[in-house]
């Protein structure tokens, strides 16, 4: 096979408070660091997980009692998610946490991050809400997590106020959810071969070779 005709596309539909979507990154990452195939470009598609949370936030824990069977359903759900990110090195402080955020900024400041730098800007957001429990729907807190992601501070305020930006962002998590997508993280491969959930790096790494048979 040559290579330089060949490329793979990995769409990965997600939102950035979704604890799942951060575990499959680390997944897609693992399955990425072992691939011998052709170059692979990912592109980071906005999904609202709830469109409907203000943009100011809910309280966080209140919020989940509400959407996810009740505040005694919560310890269970939450160690499961902290047992999954051990498994991949990454930690989730779910006691930090103080609002369920509105993700439309922080989409936009992914949006707005060159593509050699959106993978930083994803994990910068990650690190800030489940590590730090930062509320990454704010706009300050985005402008510093802009910053620790390598981007220009000054830019990222001047972005994140213009309005095509979100209608950008909003009309793209609209077309997902027309396209059928419901859940995510949700990995697209050349627009054909899918995948949802947060699946481990061996089954992510067979899904690319099924995209590119000739690298098997």
């Amino acid at each position: 096979m040559d290579e330089g005709t060949q490329s793979v596309i990995v769409d990965i539909f997600h939102d950035t408070a979704c604890p799942w979507c951060r575990i499959g990154k680390a997944h897609l990452d693992a399955a990425l660091a072992a691939w011998n195939g052709p170059p692979v470009t990912v592109r980071w598609r906005p999904f609202f997980l709830d469109p409907t949370i203000p943009p100011g936030g809910l309280d966080f824990h209140a919020y989940l009692g509400l959407t996810k069977g009740g505040a005694a359903h919560l310890p269970l759900r939450f160690d499961t998610v902290r047992q999954a990110g051990v498994a991949v090195g990454l930690t989730f402080r779910f006691d930090l946490i103080e609002r369920a955020p509105n993700t439309t900024l922080s989409h936009q400041l992914i949006a707005f991050a060159p593509p050699e730098g959106k993978d930083a800007t994803v994990e910068a957001l990650h690190r800030a809400y489940f590590d730090d429990g930062r509320d990454i729907g704010r706009r300050d807190v985005l402008v510093a997590v802009a910053g620790e992601a390598g981007l220009d501070i000054s830019a990222v305020e001047d972005d994140l106020g213009r309005d095509a930006r979100q209608v950008v962002v909003t009309a793209e998590a609209a077309w997902a959810r027309r396209q059928g997508v419901t859940s995510v993280p949700l990995f697209v491969i050349n627009g054909a071969v899918a995948v949802a959930g947060a699946q481990p790096s061996d089954a992510l790494l067979r899904l690319l070779r099924t995209a590119v048979p000739a690298t098997r």
